[in-house]
């Protein structure tokens, strides 16, 4: 494994075993399981990192990650567990600024696997070719796809772009 990427995890162990706080609620997480209040929907952009744009530690958010907000059958799963077993009350579907699935759904552009995530972008934005808007347009469509699938749901899902630019976050 790549050597900054254990650097990361070792001082990731130094915090949690020099915060006192933090240790606590690791140890508590693990003896109580999770019972986090919100999940996340976003892009796997690198840049777009949910527990860091809401300033949220360990336990609070439940988080799925996929290019373009792109929902398929292992997410719907997720999904449904968190509903389920979790016990979500809030779903949101963040999408961002910036985003290169979008970009390149609004450009045509085409490969042997991702042509299954740009499809489904392609069909959410139509003839959308401001990015922007485009991603805003896929991310209400993904809600609302969320919301067809999961007719008995009694909590509210949301559709949000983040702004890589002002780091602000906005209900769409």
């Amino acid at each position: 494994m790549n050597e900054k990427l254990m650097k990361g995890n070792k001082e990731f162990i130094d915090t949690i075993n020099s915060n006192k706080e933090f240790k606590d609620l690791n140890e508590s997480l693990i003896a109580n399981g999770q019972h986090p209040y919100a999940l996340v929907i976003t892009c796997s952009d690198s840049r777009v990192i949910p527990e860091l744009i809401f300033n949220k530690t360990l336990g609070e958010i439940f988080v799925i990650r996929t290019a373009g907000n792109v929902i398929n059958d292992g997410e719907l799963g997720t999904i449904e567990y968190a509903i389920e077993h979790l016990k979500i009350k809030e779903i949101i579907v963040l999408a961002h600024t910036y985003c290169g699935a979008v970009h390149a759904a609004v450009h045509k552009e085409s490969g042997k696997y991702i042509n299954k995530i740009l499809d489904k972008i392609k069909t959410n934005i139509g003839s959308e070719t401001d990015e922007v808007k485009a991603s805003i347009l896929n991310a209400n469509k993904v809600k609302d796809y969320i919301l067809k699938q999961f007719p008995g749901f009694d909590g509210k899902v949301i559709s949000a772009i983040y702004d890589l630019k002002t780091n602000i976050v906005k209900k769409v």
